[in-house]
C-alpha cells in the first residue's frame, strides 16, 4: 500500500497521487495547451505520465538538475504539469502569467536567468508585435504550438528518451512564482518543499475538516491563475482527499463558466473574489449553476459581502459555507473566516465587515506602527506582521528587497489591519492604497451594496482631494438619482467615473491595478500611502 502523506516535492507528487488506492479524475473546460490532442478527461496515472514524458521533453531540451525553467503560456493548469516536469528533473520552475506586459515578461525572465523557456504561441506573437526578444542568446526556447524564429516546438520533442527523476533536497529552492503585481513589476517568490507543500500550512487542508474540504462524492471547480502558489496546496490536497472529480476552469468567462457548469455541477466552487463579483451575473440570470454547492472558496484578496450574500443565496443546499482566506505568496495564509448566510444577512449590524474580518491560520500576527515598529493594543489599526514557517526563502534577483521586509521572525505583510476582540483580526486596506480615516474595502462594499447593478467599485485615494469612485455598471450607465442614494451618509467622495470592465487594468488574480487605473484616468500617479512594503 502506497503511504497516505503526500511528499513534499512536487516533481514527485503526480507519481504518488497515481499509486493511491483512491484517485480523483480532472476534466478540463479545453484541452492542455501541452497535450493538445489528449482529450479534456485524465486519471491519476495519465497525469503523472503527461508529467513525465513533459519531463523527458524538457530534458531533450537542454534542462539539467540545477537549472531555471521560465515557463509562461495562456493560464491553464498545465501550468503546473510543466512545472512539475521541471521540479522532477531536479531543475527549478520560474512561472510568469501571460497577462503581465511583454515588457514585464522580459524584465521577469532576465531576472530569473533560465536556461529554458517554455512559452505559449500567443505570448511569442505578442512578443514578436512588439519587437521584443524574450531571452537571451543563452536561453533556449521552446514554443507551445507554431514555432517562431529561433525557437523549437514542444510537440517536436515527442518521443525523448525517458529522464529519470531527480528531485532537489527539500530545503533547497523548487519552485518560483509571482506575486500579483498590483503596483509594478511582480517579485519573483522562491519557495523550496519545505516552505510550499512540506509545511504545515500547506497540508492542514488536506484534512478531512467538517464543512471546509473535500469528500469522495465532491465535485471540485477550480477558477484561478494557475501561475501561482495556490495552485500548489489545492493540487496537493485534492490530490490527498481524492473527490470524484476535478474541474479546471482556465477561462473565467461567462460563457465557458455556464457551459462546464452544466455538465459537471460543482458542490465546491473556488475562483478568486473579483471573479466570484464578475459571475455575479451568472448568480442573478443562472442561479441553478451553483445550486448543489455546498463550499465556495475565494482567496488571494478581500471578498464583499454583496458577493457571498449572493452566492450563498444561489444554493440549495442546508447549510452552504463560504471559506475566505487572505494570503500571500511569500508566506500563504494570513487569517481566514468560514461565513455563513446568517452572517452576510441584509441589514445585519457590521456586515461590511463580514468577510474582512477572520482568525490566524496556523500563524502568529501582530499589528505594529508603520514608523515605530512598536505593537500596538487591540483597536488600533497598523501594519500586520507576521510569523510563519511557511515563508519564502527569498525574491528571485531581489534579495535586499526580501531582507527589508523580514524582522527576526517577522514578515511585513504590507497589510493594514487591526485586532478585534476574541482573537480577531481585520483587514482594513493595503498601506499603499490606504486612505486616512477610513477603508477602501468597506466603502467599497457599501457601495456595492447600494449599486445593484455595479460590477466593480474601486476608490482611489488622492493627494489633493476626495477619494475618487471608479465604477463599472452593466448597462455603463450610472445616474446622478443613483449616485445620490448610495452615498448618502458616506465620507466625501469625488465625482465618480463610469469605466467599462474590460477597461480596468487587472493583474493575473484579477486584482485591481490601482496605481495603473489612477495613472490612466486621473493622469496621476501619486497616492496616499508609502508603498514601502509593496
Amino acid at each position: 500500500m502506497a503511504r497516505r502523506r503526500s511528499p513534499s516535492n512536487l516533481g514527485l507528487l503526480f507519481d504518488w497521487h497515481a499509486e493511491q488506492a483512491h484517485q480523483t479524475t480532472m476534466h478540463l473546460d479545453r484541452p492542455f495547451d501541452v497535450a493538445p490532442d489528449a482529450g479534456t478527461t485524465f486519471s491519476g496515472p495519465a497525469l503523472a505520465e503527461t508529467v513525465r514524458e513533459l519531463a523527458n521533453r524538457l530534458g531533450a531540451a537542454g534542462l539539467r538538475h540545477g537549472d531555471r525553467l521560465a515557463i509562461v503560456k495562456d493560464n491553464h493548469y498545465d501550468m503546473l504539469l510543466l512545472a512539475a516536469a521541471a521540479a522532477r528533473l531536479g531543475a527549478v520552475p520560474v512561472l510568469i502569467a501571460p497577462t503581465n506586459s511583454v515588457a514585464t515578461i522580459r524584465a521577469l525572465v532576465e531576472k530569473c536567468g533560465p536556461s529554458v523557456l517554455v512559452a505559449g504561441s500567443g505570448v511569442l506573437a505578442r512578443a514578436a508585435a512588439e519587437d521584443v526578444t524574450l531571452a537571451g542568446s543563452g536561453t533556449a526556447v521552446v514554443a507551445i504550438g507554431a514555432a517562431t524564429e529561433g525557437t523549437v516546438r514542444l510537440d517536436d520533442l515527442a518521443g525523448a528518451p525517458r529522464v529519470p527523476a531527480r528531485p532537489r533536497w527539500d530545503d533547497e529552492p523548487m519552485i518560483v512564482t509571482h506575486t500579483s503585481g498590483t503596483t509594478g513589476v511582480p517579485k519573483l517568490v522562491v519557495h523550496s518543499a519545505n516552505s510550499s507543500l512540506g509545511s504545515f500550512a500547506f497540508r492542514v487542508e488536506s484534512q478531512r475538516l467538517p464543512f471546509l474540504t473535500s469528500r469522495r462524492e465532491d465535485v471540485v471547480a477550480s477558477c484561478i491563475s494557475f501561475a501561482h502558489n495556490r495552485t500548489l496546496s489545492w493540487t496537493a490536497s485534492q490530490f490527498t482527499l481524492a473527490p470524484e472529480k476535478l474541474v479546471i476552469l482556465s477561462d473565467p468567462g461567462l460563457d465557458n463558466v455556464t457551459r462546464v457548469l452544466t455538465e459537471h455541477r460543482a458542490t465546491s466552487v473556488e475562483a478568486m473574489p473579483n471573479t466570484f463579483q464578475r459571475w455575479e451575473e451568472l448568480a442573478d440570470t443562472r442561479p441553478e449553476l451553483f445550486a448543489d454547492v455546498k463550499r465556495f472558496i475565494s482567496a488571494f484578496d478581500a471578498v464583499h459581502p454583496r458577493t457571498v450574500r449572493k452566492f450563498l443565496g444561489t444554493s440549495r443546499r442546508r447549510f452552504p459555507v463560504w471559506a475566505w482566506g487572505l494570503g500571500q505568496s511569500e508566506i500563504a495564509g494570513i487569517f481566514a473566516n468560514v461565513i455563513t448566510r446568517r452572517a452576510v444577512r441584509p441589514g445585519k449590524k457590521n456586515t461590511t465587515d463580514a468577510t474582512t474580518v477572520g482568525w490566524p491560520t496556523l500563524v502568529r500576527v501582530k499589528v505594529v506602527d508603520p514608523g515605530t515598529g512598536r505593537r500596538l493594543p487591540r483597536g488600533e489599526p497598523g501594519l500586520l506582521m507576521v510569523a510563519t514557517k511557511s515563508r519564502c526563502l527569498s525574491y528571485l534577483g531581489e534579495e535586499d528587497r526580501h531582507r527589508a521586509k523580514v524582522v527576526g521572525d517577522w514578515w511585513n505583510s504590507g497589510d493594514l489591519g487591526e485586532r478585534l476582540t476574541f482573537g480577531r483580526l481585520r483587514l482594513i486596506d493595503r498601506e499603499v492604497d490606504l486612505i486616512p480615516g477610513t477603508s477602501c474595502i468597506e466603502l467599497e462594499s457599501t457601495l456595492l451594496d447600494r449599486l445593484p447593478h455595479a460590477s466593480e467599485v474601486v476608490v482611489l485615494g488622492v493627494p489633493d482631494g476626495p477619494p475618487v469612485p471608479v465604477v463599472c455598471m452593466r448597462d455603463d450607465r450610472l445616474d446622478d438619482h443613483e449616485w445620490r442614494r448610495a452615498t448618502a451618509g458616506l465620507p466625501e467622495l469625488g465625482k465618480p467615473l463610469v469605466v467599462p470592465w474590460d477597461d480596468v487594468p487587472r493583474t493575473a488574480t484579477w486584482k485591481v491595478r490601482r496605481a495603473q487605473l489612477r495613472e490612466q484616468l486621473l493622469g496621476t500617479t501619486g497616492a496616499l500611502g508609502s508603498g514601502q512594503w509593496t
